[in-house]
């Protein structure tokens, strides 16, 4: 239960986060959705920045763990806002900002989590 707890408040304050991204970077319809792109990125890269640290730490079942890489990190990222936004892109015919935000949306994350670990293998080295 208490394992629940943690990770019910961390999707709470990723939620909140989310959302106040999308209030500072408003986003008129059918245009690039710059808070989704943004909060998915902010989150790989904090997310490799933790996992990083928790695998060093041999921390990967703490507290501090769920409550922030499932919890946090996973309300602040979006994986079903990121696959409606595309496909609006398509339903409207719009291929290129569609291949334009799959493409930096898969890619950046990538780059961005691979990028949490090596800040945190500079770190510690």
């Amino acid at each position: 239960m208490k394992t629940l707890l943690f990770i019910f408040l961390g999707g709470g304050v990723g939620s909140v986060f989310r959302f106040l991204i999308s209030k500072l970077i408003p986003v008129t319809k059918g245009a690039f959705p710059w808070p989704t792109l943004i909060a998915n990125l902010i989150g790989c890269l904090i997310i490799g920045i933790l996992v990083g640290w928790a695998f060093k730490s041999n921390l990967l079942r703490s507290e501090l763990y769920l409550f922030t890489v499932i919890g946090f990190c996973g309300g602040l990222t979006t994986f079903s806002t990121f696959s409606y936004e595309g496909l609006e892109f398509l339903k409207s015919g719009n291929y290129s900002l569609f291949l334009s935000y799959v493409s930096i949306s898969l890619i950046g994350g990538f780059i961005m989590v691979a990028s949490g670990f090596s800040l945190v293998r500079i770190i510690n080295s």
